[in-house]
């Protein structure tokens, strides 16, 4: 019999951040990942800076981000069903590989010089019905890598320092890509990347997935979701605040090309340079999670999280000095990360096995689905009361939503202490440790 992975409690420093690496999956999943999403972000950023060299436009910037997350928003409950009921890994190849194709596609059209913007848009559109089926799947997959579930909250803010790792990179490579060769080459580059996490994929050992228990439709499958959302307050709390956040904050981020250009007076080096100091502050924020030993007291950490990230934007809308924008973006990634990353975290770990890719699907309808109505809405607002001022309202909408997350606090951390306590995640041995515990639970949730 093999021996368990060592408890979080007795490795420290980079042992204690990095441990559920020890995992074969979870380290080739780690690998693949962080090369496609350097890519991913690569097109991100060349496609806003395409659609903007084009038009010109701030609302059609709105346009393309709309186009990318409706699909997420419409699709991913019904996608959560399908993550719950069906094989996980076979989804993610196919999720994969059809995003492989859509890369290429761009990339061709742009270096033969046939792109234009309605094109961008469809193909857009294209990415978010992926995303629909993948984003869900993706974050629900996590558990099915790692074999000790007090790993999981290490999993998931290792998944995020991934993610943002390659936000900072990414950003990075495109700016020097699209000043030297333009973006197509960074839309081919995408492309490429994405055989590195089809590979891993392919190459995970993974133990044969239990058939579902599940009868009925997809569409009573969505129902009883959502039943088990909206009848759970930590959960319904959670997405909501996410919705909030997604929907009204992050779609600033859509907006970085007006500073980079018309603020700031630069190009996209400017760019990459601003959307590079948003991933070191949210790589710095996933770092910080991942160094955590237990889930307890993550719940005040999305209260901290969305302070920090508000505050930061209300001081970035009307900077005008390039390095003090650095540094508001640094605070904004970092909280921006703090507080996506615990709310996936509670999200996972209050969440029944069996409705796990269906609670999953709602976070990526919250997070993913709300930003295309965010965007659209930015850059309309954008173009009639200017950059500064919308980005200034996200910064004062999100804090009031800050505080009133912080006001439902107490309640909520009543509700989500006994599914510690039932998951062994609070642990109690006698009357004496229980009321210890207890107590803990109380300050630390």
């Amino acid at each position: 019999m093999t021996a368990g992975p060592t408890p979080p409690g007795e490795r420290k420093g980079l042992a204690l951040i990095f441990r559920t690496l020890r995992y074969r999956n979870f380290r080739l999943f780690f690998g693949g990942q962080m090369l496609s999403l350097i890519g991913t972000w690569m097109q991100q950023i060349a496609i806003t800076w395409l659609v903007y060299r084009l038009t010109g436009s701030a609302l059609l910037l709105g346009i393309v981000g709309f186009a990318t997350q409706l699909p997420t928003f419409l699709l991913s409950p019904f996608a959560g069903v399908i993550a719950d009921r069906y094989n996980r890994h076979r989804i993610l190849v196919l999720t994969q590989s059809v995003a492989m194709a859509q890369a290429f596609l761009l990339a061709i059209l742009t270096l033969t010089g046939h792109i234009e913007v309605w094109s961008i848009i469809a193909l857009s559109a294209v990415l978010g019905l992926i995303n629909a089926f993948d984003i869900p799947t993706r974050q629900s997959f996590v558990l099915d890598m790692i074999e000790n579930r007090e790993d999981l909250p290490n999993a998931i803010a290792l998944n995020s320092s991934m993610f943002n790792a390659a936000r900072l990179i990414g950003p990075s490579i495109a700016g020097v890509l699209l000043a030297a060769i333009g973006e197509g080459m960074c839309f081919l580059v995408n492309a490429v990347s994405f055989i590195a996490v089809i590979a891993a994929l392919l190459a995970m050992k993974l133990p044969p997935q239990k058939p579902s228990q599940q009868t009925g439709g997809v569409l009573q499958g969505f129902k009883e979701g959502l039943a088990y959302v909206k009848g759970f307050a930590p959960i319904r709390h959670i997405l909501l605040l996410v919705a909030m956040v997604s929907g009204l904050g992050l779609p600033a981020f859509v907006l970085m090309p007006v500073y980079a250009k018309d603020i700031f007076g630069g190009g996209p080096h400017t760019l990459g340079f601003l959307m590079g100091a948003i991933g070191v502050g949210a790589l710095s924020g996933a770092i910080t999670l991942a160094s955590r030993k237990s889930v307890l007291g993550l719940a005040r950490w999305i209260s901290l999280g969305t302070t920090i990230f508000a505050s930061g934007l209300i001081a970035f809308a009307y900077s005008k000095i390039l390095l003090l924008s650095v540094v508001l973006l640094f605070a904004i990634g970092f909280g921006m990360m703090v507080l996506l990353a615990s709310c996936n975290t509670i999200l996972q770990t209050v969440t029944d096995d069996d409705k796990r890719g269906r609670v999953m699907s709602f976070y990526t309808m919250a997070f993913m689905g709300m930003m295309p109505f965010g965007s659209l809405l930015a850059g309309s607002a954008a173009s009639v009361i200017g950059t500064p001022m919308t980005v200034m309202i996200s910064g004062i909408v999100c804090a009031l939503g800050a505080l009133l997350f912080a006001i439902q606090l107490p309640a909520l951390r009543a509700k989500i202490r006994p599914v510690y306590q039932q998951k062994g995640i609070i642990r109690e041995v006698s009357t004496g440790i229980q009321s210890a515990a207890e107590l803990t639970a109380t300050e630390n949730t």
